[in-house]
């Protein structure tokens, strides 16, 4: 059955800021508080009707856009100009057309590209659940069938592979298992209180020495609280090549401390600079532990690029784009081991943001996932809308001793039964009433950042 056709009929996109309960710290910034996009799409349906669609995503400053001459707050305002230019190119559009359609036809102007594809990845989220809705199908059923009539047209590489079967043979994971997010602020003892997760990243400031003393003291800590636990280790693009970070491997493996570590490692993800990332080879790294892609992943053909210089693997993030995601997903299948797509998580906040991104994570079958945001945000806009999400997500969301609703931890697995209503992952809404206009993107975000 072909993928239904669509018309956009509106788009409104709103703000909300989110301070954090505690600093984060990545690569070289600090983050205090960062606002929150959110966007409605009105879809109309060849032949099935309308329906609203929505979703969220943080608009995380100097990640996107970690170019040196431009502030904080230039970095967020390019998010801004990327979700006004995404809009007005997709009401534009007034074709009937698939979900996949409308997206494949838009080209972002903007630089850099990861900046840029920030707004349609928004947009298309809003899209598909309006989709969705109107279809009175779920994320999973609804990803299954390929209803966004997904195709190859962006990934020729995938010319020929069988999408539909590729898609309608998935198999939803019931769960997802937690890993927990270590900033570079956070306190080595703190882990103790983690000792019922498996899975863990650690994030790398870029110094050896200080990376490997720290990598040390976690380490000591883990072995000691989370027997047999795993690890995944985050450059945030802070070595400057592959012999910068085989300097590091070399100081881990002759580092008795880290033996245990060094067992438990899976992947080292973007440890090198976009800049240089996929200049030349990994070399002998790739041979040593297997690297990912995540901010050199900023379009279609990044993935293919990687592979040739010996990466393994590429990061699922619905901030950079769930369609991506999917024919990322699809490359592994097609190109076999040891290619793999792993889950990370940009702050996702509570309520459609999180609910969308684990969604995605469980149906393109990707068994662990870092989900860091209900660690560092300050949650839902008020406690109605916690209420509201608790009440519609019974098993995802759980209320503390405090009155705040926050994600149900406690097992280290995210349920995603809660999230199968009609939809894209949505039955409860933000307080639509609460939010602000996007802001016009020449204004400033002028604290929470600290670089």
């Amino acid at each position: 059955m072909p993928a239904p056709r669509l018309r956009i009929r509106a788009i409104e996109l709103y703000e909300r800021p989110v301070r954090f309960v505690k600093p984060f710290r990545f690569g070289a910034v600090t983050v205090e508080a960062a606002p929150q996009a959110f966007v409605r799409a009105l879809v109309d349906v060849e032949g099935h009707g309308e329906a609203w669609g929505a979703t969220a995503e943080m608009m995380m400053p100097k990640w996107f856009d970690k170019r040196p001459d431009h502030s904080p707050a230039q970095t967020v305002d390019g998010l801004r100009r990327s979700l006004v230019e995404a809009r007005e190119a997709y009401l534009a559009d007034s074709r009937l057309d698939t979900a996949f359609g409308h997206h494949a036809a838009f080209t972002p102007t903007m630089e850099p590209k990861l900046a840029a594809a920030f707004g349609p990845a928004q947009i298309d989220k809003a899209v598909l659940d309006g989709l969705l809705r109107v279809l009175g199908l779920n994320a999973f059923q609804g990803l299954g069938a390929n209803v966004a009539g997904l195709d190859a047209r962006l990934t020729p590489d995938l010319a020929g592979f069988d999408l539909d079967g590729f898609l309608g043979g998935l198999s939803p994971l019931a769960e997802v298992e937690l890993r927990h997010t270590v900033g570079l602020l956070d306190k080595p003892e703190d882990l103790a209180r983690h000792a019922h997760l498996r899975w863990f990243k650690i994030k790398l400031g870029g110094d050896v020495a200080a990376d490997v003393e720290r990598l040390a003291e976690l380490a000591a800590v883990l072995e000691q609280s989370a027997p047999g636990y795993r690890a995944t280790l985050d450059g945030n693009e802070q070595y400057r090549d592959a012999p910068h970070v085989a300097e590091l491997l070399d100081h881990i493996d002759a580092s008795p401390a880290l033996g245990g570590f060094r067992r438990a490692l899976a992947y080292l993800e973007q440890p090198i600079a976009r800049e240089a990332a996929l200049a030349r080879p990994l070399g002998a790294v790739a041979e040593r532990v297997p690297v990912i892609i995540d901010e050199s992943d900023d379009g279609y053909d990044a993935f293919p690029q990687a592979r040739v210089l010996g990466y393994r693997g590429v990061s699922s993030k619905s901030c950079k784009g769930l369609y991506k995601a999917m024919l990322n997903r699809a490359r592994c299948a097609a190109w076999g081991p040891p290619h793999f797509i792993s889950a990370e998580d940009l702050t996702c906040q509570a309520g459609l943001s999180v609910q969308q991104d684990t969604a995605l994570v469980a149906f393109l079958g990707i068994p662990h996932a870092e989900r860091n945001g209900h660690q560092y945000g300050g949650g839902f806009g008020s406690e109605a809308e916690g209420t509201a999400f608790l009440d519609a997500h019974p098993g995802f969301y759980e209320r503390h001793a405090d009155g705040t609703v926050r994600l149900a931890t406690g097992s280290g697995r995210l349920a995603t039964a809660p999230l199968s209503g009609p939809g894209f992952a949505h039955i409860a809404d933000p307080d639509w009433s609460g939010l602000s206009p996007l802001s016009n993107p020449t204004s400033a975000l002028s604290e929470g950042v600290h670089p």
